[in-house]
């Protein structure tokens, strides 16, 4: 390199440092940003948790009752979080020395949740843990933490076509009726077409409530089938295929399903038959998978038992009795331990846990890992039964006091 190649060189440098340092003095003296727009969107799409007080109650009979939330702003939770018709939100309560939660759909219209309106409508099962508490200390201003909206029975475009036939039982109307809301006030453009099993006239929930919607809207249609009632305008028996053949548009649809595990049970097998292409079924989540004895490939010898089961999370560890017949993950809350949880239906995976040793079953239905987790050892607690004494390792989030 010759000199004046060199001094040229250098000339250049030097004068992209005088650049530069007059850029810098012009630049602005405004502090940065401590948040930019996307993270204050994300946390206001996604809350870590949102704090809910009760400002109605509803009664719709005297095991049906529908709640409508707000923020609960002196808790720090300004606005509702924004959701898809068909989402649920977890609830987070602590029953007893019990730390348990639930998912529960929202049944309100999407546009509600800009008003700061959120309503929940819960039907009370006989002997339930979780809905005996909320019917004997949910009211008016009382307070209650919930996570942000999830799931995955909403549609989407690129992936559900635009007919959608909705099959409901019980309290499984709520998703579809919010979807129904969604349609009625233009936020949605879908048909819907909604068969909804109930055993007798006087069990169908929400009926005024759906007369309202159905005078605004053809895009909805609701057959009501009662398996216990003959009665004329309705009809009678079970939702099955030739039913659901009966309804369903001429032209491609996709099939939403919400209702109880037995109900799933059953449609899995009607619905097989409408040989419909794959991805054009949806399930909503159950929230409780109950016991594993019915599974064809559960181990016989492991019914009936009481297995030992140690959780270990950060630097502690506790080692706590699990039935055979319930989930890791109620075993750990029936101990009073605030173990993470959302769906309870073996999906999302916030439940997530390392297998230390041990063995597990979990059922094909609902065991929605990852192939590569169920090769790594690790495990949906909700989703997992104990069939020997087990060791796991629980990851803590962000929650406090893991163990209470």
């Amino acid at each position: 390199m010759s000199d004046l190649t060199l001094q040229q060189d250098l000339q250049g440098l030097k004068s992209l440092k005088n650049e530069r340092n007059a850029a810098i003095d012009a630049a602005s003296t405004r502090p940065l940003p401590k948040t930019f727009p996307v993270n204050e969107l994300a946390s206001k799409l996604h809350p870590e948790s949102q704090f809910l007080k009760i400002k109605q109650v509803i009664e719709h009979s005297a095991d049906e009752r529908s709640f409508v939330l707000e923020p609960d702003t002196e808790k720090g939770t300004q606005h509702l979080a924004y959701f898809r018709a068909g989402q649920y939100i977890s609830f987070r309560l602590k029953i007893g020395n019990s730390y348990v939660t639930r998912p529960y759909a929202i049944r309100s219209a999407p546009a509600d949740a800009l008003k700061d309106q959120y309503i929940i409508t819960i039907k009370r099962v006989k002997n339930g843990f979780v809905t005996s508490f909320i019917f004997d200390n949910w009211a008016v201003g009382t307070p209650i933490e919930a996570s942000a909206p999830a799931g995955n029975l909403y549609f989407e475009p690129l992936r559900d076509q635009k007919n959608i036939v909705g099959l409901a039982g019980g309290s499984g109307i709520t998703p579809f009726y919010s979807l129904a809301s969604a349609i009625a006030d233009g936020t949605e453009h879908v048909n819907l077409t909604i068969l909804y099993g109930s055993r007798q006239h006087d069990h169908i929930l929400l009926a005024p409530e759906f007369s309202k919607i159905l005078s605004k809207t053809n895009d909805v249609k609701l057959i009501n089938v009662l398996s216990d009632d003959d009665i004329d305008g309705f009809e009678h028996g079970f939702i099955t295929a030739e039913l659901i053949q009966k309804y369903a548009p001429k032209t491609p649809y996709s099939i939403f399903i919400c209702g109880p595990e037995a109900m799933y049970e059953f449609m899995d097998k009607e619905v097989k038959k409408l040989n419909l292409p794959a991805g054009r079924i949806r399930h909503e989540l159950s929230g409780n998978y109950g016991s594993p004895y019915h599974e064809t490939d559960y181990p016989a010898d492991s019914r009936d038992k009481v297995y030992q089961l140690t959780v270990k999370t950060r630097d502690h560890e506790q080692i706590i009795s699990a039935q055979s017949n319930e989930s890791i993950l109620v075993a750990m809350e029936r101990a009073g331990i605030t173990a993470p949880s959302l769906c309870r239906s073996g999906e999302c995976g916030v439940c997530r846990s390392r297998l230390i040793s041990g063995k597990v079953f979990s059922p094909e239905i609902i065991d929605g890992r990852r192939v590569a987790d169920s090769e790594y050892g690790y495990i949906h607690t909700c989703a997992s039964f104990p069939i020997s004494d087990v060791a796991i390792e629980v990851p803590v989030h962000d929650l406090a006091d893991q163990f209470g």
